[in-house]
Order: C-alpha cells, then structure tokens, then sequence
C-alpha cells in the first residue's frame, strides 16, 4: 500500500529521476535514511521498476514514430503479442479494447526502416491488418510537465 508520502516521492521522481536522496528528502521534510529506505522498498515491491530518461522533442525527431493498430485473429492473440515483444523497433505494446486487439509505439531512423518493421508485423501469422499513424508533432506530453 502506496503512503502519501510514497506517493508524493514518486512525483518527484517522475520530475527528476536523478534528483539526489538529500534533495528528495529536504522537499518532502523526511530524513536522508528514511528516504532512501522508502526508495529501497519501492523497488523492491517493483513500484518502481526502474529508472530512465526522456529525451527532449528535437532529439526524440530523428528518427519517424508512429502508432500502429492491430487487428489479430483471437485464437492467436497470445502468440501475435510474443512475436511483437520481440520486434525492436516496438517501443511499447499494449493491449486494448475496441475494433483492434493490440496498439503499438513504433521508432525507427528512416522511412525505410519504419517500412521494414510495418512488413515484418504484417506477415506475422494471425495478424489480420494494421493502420499505421505516424506522429507529426507532440501537441502535449504531460510526462514532460512532471
């Protein structure tokens, strides 16, 4: 069970993953030790699974990206999923509900590449269609605002 105080540390976290212990700790009027013991049992409890960055827009621009929809046979769902995790360029998988089964973040350095792996998941078996939407612009990302 998440205290507020857990709650409130990984906001800041969210903020700043790199924010030392001693800052973490003055702005959330806690102890250096009891910090870092919230910090332990949060990963621990795989609250926090991990740590990572996020690139700012121009950086993140270098290469296409783009959300991919797909539709899937269901008596193949499960094996469909497996053959996607193990595609690269698939930042994130996701199943939802709806008119397709799975949606996907795709990233790739070029056209080509973005081409290569939108033929890859096409010939998977089970897979019955895909509607591509490549991102032009991040209108909002409120990750970034935290």
């Amino acid at each position: 069970m998440l205290t507020a105080k857990d709650k409130d540390l990984l906001n800041l976290l969210q903020a700043n993953a790199r924010a030392p212990v001693s800052e973490l700790a003055r702005k959330l009027g806690l102890s250096r030790s009891t910090v870092q013991d919230r910090l332990r049992r949060l990963e621990e409890q795989r609250v926090i699974a991990g740590y990572g960055i996020r690139l700012n827009e121009k950086t993140e621009a270098a290469g296409l990206s783009a959300w991919l929809s797909i539709s899937v046979e269901a008596s193949q769902q499960l094996a469909v999923a497996l053959a996607l995790t193990k595609i690269a360029a698939i930042e994130v998988l996701q199943a939802v509900s709806g008119k397709v089964d799975f949606v996907a973040l795709v990233k790739a350095p070029t056209a080509g590449e973005m081409d290569e792996v939108l033929d890859s998941v096409t010939q998977l078996s089970g897979v019955k269609a895909i509607e591509t939407a490549v991102i032009l612009s991040t209108k909002l990302d409120r990750r970034s605002l935290r």
